[in-house]
């Protein structure tokens, strides 16, 4: 089976696909987000898409303490299944920052993404923290108590 290029995907694709979302923002310019899976920013442009580019990147957060970190096999692209590299991280945030680091940048894998895969990854990792909350304070109001007269 041939493989088709990226740039002609993202021509096929670029104008309309089941993954553009398209907001109106201030005065009349139209902003377009995409819902990939393989998206960093979200944004509908060729650089982030998970579509058209052979190599992508995925950080997604792994249970209740985890993230994922995906990213795609090049030689496995018309077999879904096992197109991903997936690895989950439980460390700390600086273990995982450097991860990505070297597995984006210093792996020469994306090199133009590492800025994008961290600020996921500080997302993710915020999304997952619990806030610690005092004890809760009784409520002083008087309640009034609806019986029989």
């Amino acid at each position: 089976m041939a493989t088709v290029p990226g740039p002609v995907i993202w021509e096929i694709v670029k104008k309309n696909n089941s993954f553009v979302v398209k907001q109106f923002g201030n005065g009349s310019g139209k902003v377009r987000f995409s819902k990939e899976s393989n998206n960093l920013f979200n944004t509908h442009s060729y650089k982030y898409s998970g579509l058209a580019n052979p190599r992508t990147i995925t950080i997604q957060a792994a249970g209740k303490d985890g993230v994922l970190l995906a990213t795609s096999k090049t030689r496995k692209q018309n077999k879904p299944a096992i197109s991903l590299h997936k690895s989950v991280m439980k460390k700390d945030f600086q273990r995982m920052a450097n991860a990505v680091v070297n597995q984006v940048a210093d792996n020469h894998y994306r090199a133009d993404l590492k800025k994008a895969a961290l600020a996921r990854l500080s997302a993710v990792h915020r999304s997952l923290q619990v806030t610690k909350s005092g004890v809760k304070k009784k409520n002083r109001q008087a309640t009034k108590i609806h019986g029989r007269k």
